[in-house]
């Protein structure tokens, strides 16, 4: 079998999800144009080798529906026989994009592949591809006739886990506190690739942290997803979740060069990790945030590893209760849970924060010289995805 190996890993700044962000004004196409073209630079390979480019996006609507990967790529006027696709596998759509390269690598079927993500959730806002449908059906209203939305999970999930709302105040401010240390000293620059608009603005630096976050300002905050209609449904709930403790609406994309290892060493190129095991699994729909807990168990066990030879795990901060819940579980020491900040501080943009989330964990391995990294995430429906990488070199 062949070993797939990530040679160079690149994110665009991340802005805000709305009117004024700094990338608004760019289309996700371009977004990703300008994030691959800085890939193939970076890499210095010969962008006619690449057989296939995979891309998370999960609102496939408006100005992501054309194939937004092979849109980009003739963007960035590279050869126009290479080609594209999309993976949607709601939030873990571009670690899917990373494992299915990996996993092509594997078995023979690419030599060399980029995996990456776009979601310009400004542009194409959140829920665009449901339009007041119902994405899930009699059948599944009938084994599951209590269903919630992804906030009143959250808060499933803090009952569960019987966090408290000064629990999840502080590990929310801590997200942005780490952030802003990673900011001010520079260790984003690194893996961060400046995206240019069309009025000639640079826009080079992430928009979405807030360095004077405390947990006495979160705690001001209303509960996000308290209403009279989830208090009807869920009348035992405290609620304690809140805009301050969920994941930002975010623009972004990000992307990986991976190729076999017999290929990277043809070429001269040094591997910068490998994917050592990944794994997929679902869990509970109503709760539907816990899906990471199972997910790294399941990695853990094909990696041959256990919790404490991680040096360290980016765990997607989609709400502030799963990493708190995942940590409770696995009890890693909280200096390597999510070093840099997450999702609460720097944003989740859908489809791209799993090629993000890799491509953080990559440079930081190679910064602090540790070896082993786990990236997992929870999906919309109780799915993950997780992953276990090494660092090479």
């Amino acid at each position: 079998m062949n070993t797939a190996v990530i040679v160079e890993a690149v994110r665009s700044p991340l802005a805000r999800g709305r009117a004024t962000g700094a990338l608004a004004s760019c289309h996700p196409v371009d977004l990703l144009a300008q994030t691959l073209s800085a890939l193939v630079t970076r890499a210095g390979i010969d962008p006619g080798e690449v057989d296939d480019v995979l891309v998370g996006c999960v609102g496939q609507v408006g100005e992501q529906s054309a194939t937004p990967g092979r849109q980009a790529w003739l963007a960035a006027g590279f050869p126009v026989h290479v080609p594209s696709t999309t993976i949607e596998r709601k939030c873990g759509s571009g670690q899917q994009a990373i494992d299915f390269a990996a996993q092509g690598i594997m078995a023979g079927a690419y030599d060399i592949v980029i995996a990456a993500g776009v979601e310009s959730m400004s542009r194409v806002p959140m829920g665009s591809a449901r339009m007041g449908a119902d994405p899930v059906g009699p059948g599944v209203r009938a084994r599951y006739p209590v269903l919630a939305p992804q906030g009143v999970s959250a808060e499933l999930v803090a009952a569960k886990w019987n966090l408290r709302r000064e629990e999840l105040d502080a590990y929310a401010a801590r997200s942005h506190q780490r952030a802003a240390a990673a900011l001010s000293t520079g260790r984003f620059a690194t893996e961060t690739v400046p995206i240019t608009l069309s009025d000639g603005t640079v826009v080079s630096q992430d928009e979405t942290v807030r360095p004077d976050t405390t947990a006495q300002r979160l705690a001001a905050l209303k509960p996000a997803f308290d209403s009279v209609e989830h208090r009807a449904r869920f009348p035992d709930l405290d609620w304690k979740v809140t805009a301050g403790t969920s994941s930002q609406i975010t623009d972004g994309a990000a992307a990986l060069l991976l190729m076999s290892e017999r290929r990277a060493a043809a070429l001269g190129i040094r591997p910068r990790a490998r994917l050592v095991a990944s794994a997929v699994c679902g869990d509970d729909p109503l709760l539907m945030l816990t899906g990471p807990i199972p997910a790294t168990a399941k990695v853990l066990a094909r990696a041959g590893l256990s919790i404490g030879d991680l040096d360290t795990v980016e765990l997607n901060e989609a709400f502030a209760p799963v990493p708190l819940a995942w940590q409770a579980e696995f009890g890693l020491d909280e200096e390597r849970l999510n070093p840099h900040g997450g999702a609460i501080a720097l944003g989740h943009p859908l489809g791209a924060s799993g090629c993000r989330l890799m491509t953080t964990m990559i440079h930081h391995l190679e910064r602090t010289g540790g070896r082993y990294g786990l990236q997992t995430m929870c999906e919309a429906g109780g799915m993950a995805n997780a992953s276990v990488v090494e660092r090479l070199g």
